[in-house]
């Protein structure tokens, strides 16, 4: 059984992780799985919006700690270097929305690689879980990059150190996702979400990416330099010509991710 499932609708790829007795733990075999799924999502030109969900009663567990211990235990520095940050870069570094979908427990690198995403929305029953300090590691997968500029440094420090569980209803109250959606309704809800981004001027949701991924690092004069640069190229674009003339008109836009 593939230990990631694909399929693309609506211009959505639908990318699930896909060890539910393992809470989708990451092994070597579904990161690198994932890592090539992402790239082919980048390729593809009709994929315009990727939707990041598990399979099961957990989003992701973090890594499969079986994989660490034994005669063929893979080692800390592979487990970053190829497993975990490749896959961290490639969400923030693809021109597509990516939206995570959590249906349930995200620890460890788990919660990290949610975090990271464009969009991250969260089904009522589901949580989020800082689990590294339990085992004496520290927060990996853009974790320390990522959760501070989202919730705050002081909030950051001490679920990071505490590895307090936080619901979803509390984690949109500190910012850390865009919106809690019902358990009854969420991939449903979640597919609504991914559908709408898909259907909009995919270009411009790229330039607004970069523009976001460079104010981490600018400073201020430098930010307003790259939005000059981004909305020039921007204002190039076939959906930009569309939406202005659809405005005038008094109709809907159809864009075309052009």
């Amino acid at each position: 059984m593939s230990s990631i499932l694909f399929e693309i609708k609506n211009n959505v790829a639908c990318v699930t992780l896909n060890r539910p007795e393992k809470f989708n733990s990451f092994n070597r075999e579904m990161a690198l799985s994932l890592q090539k799924v992402l790239d082919d999502c980048a390729a593809d030109k009709n994929v315009r919006a990727i939707l990041l969900t598990g399979n099961g009663k957990a989003f992701c567990a973090g890594q499969d700690l079986a994989e660490l211990t034994g005669e063929n235990a893979i080692g800390i520095d592979k487990i970053l270097s190829e497993h975990y940050n490749p896959i961290v870069a490639r969400i923030r570094r693809i021109d597509k929305p990516v939206i995570a979908a959590v249906n349930g427990v995200a620890a460890g690198a788990g919660a990290n690689i949610a975090l990271c995403c464009d969009v991250v929305v969260a089904a009522a029953s589901a949580s989020f879980l800082q689990a590294f300090s339990k085992i004496g590691l520290i927060p990996d997968s853009g974790g320390t990059y990522f959760l501070p500029r989202l919730i705050g440094f002081q909030k950051a420090s001490a679920l990071m150190m505490m590895a307090d569980k936080v619901s979803a209803t509390e984690a949109e109250r500190m910012g850390m996702l865009y919106k809690v959606l019902p358990d009854e309704s969420f991939a449903a809800d979640s597919e609504k979400i991914a559908n709408t981004l898909a259907q909009l001027p995919t270009l411009g949701l790229a330039y607004t990416k970069q523009a976001l991924n460079a104010s981490l690092h600018n400073s201020f004069d430098q930010q307003l330099s790259k939005e000059d640069k981004l909305q020039r190229k921007a204002a190039d674009t076939h959906d930009y010509r569309e939406g202005v003339n659809a405005f005038l008109e008094k109709r809907a836009p159809t864009f075309k991710g052009e």
